[in-house]
């Protein structure tokens, strides 16, 4: 269990009780290091049920964790980038971290239509009469039998 709170930013902050971590062996590169400690961290938390979030902020966030999240609406996220478990556990913190801050931003603003110009409507007719006029270039000559 994670013990202190994971602070977002000055409206969302994530009680430890939410977070929990799991350590385990990390694979690839380390030596008897990899084969010997638990030093990949594999952070859960339960993203669907937490109060910390808003609803906006916890289904974009949902959408942006994608496969990471189960069915029961479970994150989790597993470091195994450096040799250390403090290191991966900050790490983990860190990339959730990250991914409520993306899903917490405001929605871009709507596009507005806008009319092409007079000028470019112009430039588009006369280039596509002159395609035009290229491809008719390249059949036969009509007086040859």
């Amino acid at each position: 269990m994670a013990s202190e709170p994971l602070y977002i930013n000055d409206r969302i902050v994530i009680a430890g009780w939410e977070l929990t971590e799991q350590f385990v062996l990390a694979g690839g590169p380390g030596g008897q290091n990899v084969n010997k400690v638990s030093t990949a961290v594999q952070l859960f938390y339960g993203i669907a049920s937490s109060p910390a979030l808003p609803e906006r902020v916890r289904d974009n966030a949902i959408k942006l964790a994608g496969r990471k999240v189960s069915k029961d609406g479970v994150l989790m996220i597993e470091a195994s980038r450096f040799r250390s478990q403090e290191r991966n556990r900050e790490d983990a913190r860190e990339r959730l971290k990250e991914l409520i801050l993306k899903a917490a931003e405001p929605a871009p603003p709507p596009r507005r239509k806008t009319k092409p110009t007079k000028g470019s409507v112009e430039r588009r007719l006369k280039e596509k009469a002159g395609r035009g006029e290229v491809k008719k270039m390249r059949g036969r000559p009509a007086g040859d039998s």
